[in-house]
């Protein structure tokens, strides 16, 4: 009977964090946007290259299991990145080499969706690059956990340094730390706020 109590009251209370979560996160907004930059000491060309060769992203972009390439529709590339059990359709939405390039998540039936805009301009010999991710989270318990476990940028930090060891060349610094050469930042605007973490 002590085991069985003990059972109900820790269901219970997985319930009830479950459902906090839930209310904070319909306290949160659906839409965000987040940015994140790096220079990359490599010209644009090839930087621009990778981002757009998406046949090539599982061979450097240690989260992917693999890459499906499908038919490009209208011109546009799409593909599917697998990573374990998930599967996420892509596919592009513009792309003006070597200076600008949009991706979008091309599932509706993901609990979330959105954008990411690449633009690239020269930094000295090297390249300046920023990603902008314009999302959605339809899940109220998605929206708390992104928000507050792993953070809306994490993807694109881990993407910028993947990225960056992919062309050769490793940041030279990471989020909130300068040497005085380069830096990365995140900028945040949500709620029609916006905000810059140095």
């Amino acid at each position: 009977m002590t085991l069985v109590r003990a059972g109900l009251l820790t269901l219970g209370a997985l319930a009830a964090f479950v459902a906090a979560v839930a209310v904070v996160g319909l306290l949160l907004p659906r839409d965000h946007v987040e940015t994140r930059s790096a220079t990359l000491a490599a010209s644009p060309e090839p930087v621009f290259a990778a981002i757009a060769d998406v046949g090539g992203y599982a061979a450097w972009r240690r989260s992917l299991s693999t890459v499906e390439v499908l038919p490009p529709v209208d011109g546009r590339a799409r593909w599917v990145e697998v990573s374990g059990g998930d599967r996420i359709a892509m596919e592009q939405i513009e792309r003006s080499a070597p200076r600008r390039l949009v991706t979008r998540i091309a599932d509706p039936d993901l609990p979330f969706g959105g954008t990411w805009t690449f633009e690239l301009a020269p930094a000295g010999n090297g390249t300046r690059l920023t990603i902008t991710e314009r999302g959605e989270i339809r899940n109220p318990i998605f929206r708390a956990v992104a928000r507050f476990v792993f953070g809306y940028g994490a993807t694109m930090e881990t993407y910028l340094h993947e990225l960056a060891a992919h062309v050769r060349t490793p940041p030279r610094a990471q989020r909130g730390v300068t040497n005085g050469e380069d830096e990365v930042r995140s900028h945040r605007l949500v709620d029609g706020r916006r905000r810059v973490d140095k």
